[in-house]
């Protein structure tokens, strides 16, 4: 049984993670509010285009001719997005996205199609810097992406799918739900068609509420294939955009919900050694009054 200083070595290591834990998840509640407002603030904006979008790609000319909405004769290249975090301490955050890429990757190649990837984070970043060809990362703003990163990822993405550098691109986040839940969601983003931006489309109130198309007729200036295009391309930012910041939102609650329960098996650990302490320490008073005791006795005789 360990001695009485090594528990109490062991009862106050475990209070000061405690405080750590306890701190964290202060810090992880105060900024987590913040970011899920600028989450709810950025999803009106995003259904309201794809709306629109939907609305103009019902022209089956214009949807044919638009480069972001034709699906090239054969995959054989494709591109990931990850989005995860800087930070660790964060649970199974990381670990999720990272399943999930080199689950895409290992179907990939079953289908002998190439993949490289984006990473977002310090974390996707160093695992797949020696695991996958990653043509492009950003570190350092995980927790406050900003709209040229956007921009950044967003550019690459059209460019090298209009070129035909890769024929499809999937993006992979944690949709914050709520303070507490996050869910990792896998978004078909290029070869666009209606079907697919339905369902790429953000969360709803009523869970099979459908896409809203407007029933109207419409002349385009200069042509519908222009204002395709740019819809498209504006699309494809606003998805980017929207799952940076949703990402750095579900990032907050995970961490707040990493933290508390590391709190709470801080204060059960330490009420168990509080208790073998005692224990400890009741045995040693008992041993040694019994020796007081031998000592008097033997000195009576």
């Amino acid at each position: 049984m360990a001695n009485l200083r090594e528990i109490k070595k062991r009862i106050t290591s475990t209070t000061s993670m405690k405080q750590i834990t306890r701190t964290m998840e202060m810090v992880s509640t105060a900024k987590i509010r913040r970011a899920l407002e600028r989450a709810y603030a950025a999803e009106p904006y995003k259904d309201a285009l794809t709306d629109v979008m939907l609305t103009v790609a019902q022209d089956a000319e214009a949807a044919g001719d638009a480069p972001l909405l034709a699906r090239h004769d054969a995959e054989k290249r494709v591109l990931v997005v990850a989005i995860a975090s800087d930070r660790g301490l964060a649970g199974g955050f990381n670990v999720s996205v990272a399943r999930e890429a080199e689950k895409i990757m290992h179907d990939c190649a079953l289908k002998d199609e190439e993949v490289e990837l984006i990473t977002c984070g310090r974390k996707p970043t160093e695992y797949f810097s020696h695991r996958a060809n990653v043509v492009m990362h950003f570190e350092g703003i995980s927790a406050e992406p900003t709209l040229e990163q956007a921009r950044m990822i967003a550019s690459y993405i059209t460019h090298g799918y209009t070129a035909g550098d890769f024929d499809r691109v999937e993006v992979i986040y944690h949709h914050a739900k709520n303070r507490v839940d996050q869910v990792l969601r896998v978004e078909h983003l290029l070869p666009l068609d209606p079907e697919m931006v339905a369902l790429a489309r953000g969360p709803r109130k009523n869970e099979g509420e459908a896409p809203q198309r407007i029933s109207s007729s419409f002349r385009f200036v200069p042509s519908a294939r222009v204002v395709l295009g740019n819809l498209v391309s504006s699309y494809v930012l606003t998805v980017i955009h929207q799952a940076l910041i949703d990402s750095a939102a579900s990032e907050q609650g995970a961490r707040r919900k990493a933290m508390h329960s590391a709190t709470d098996n801080a204060t059960a650990i330490i009420a168990t050694l509080t208790r073998t302490y005692n224990r400890v320490r009741q045995a040693s008073i008992t041993t040694e009054i019994n020796e007081i005791v031998g000592g008097a006795n033997a000195l009576e005789e």
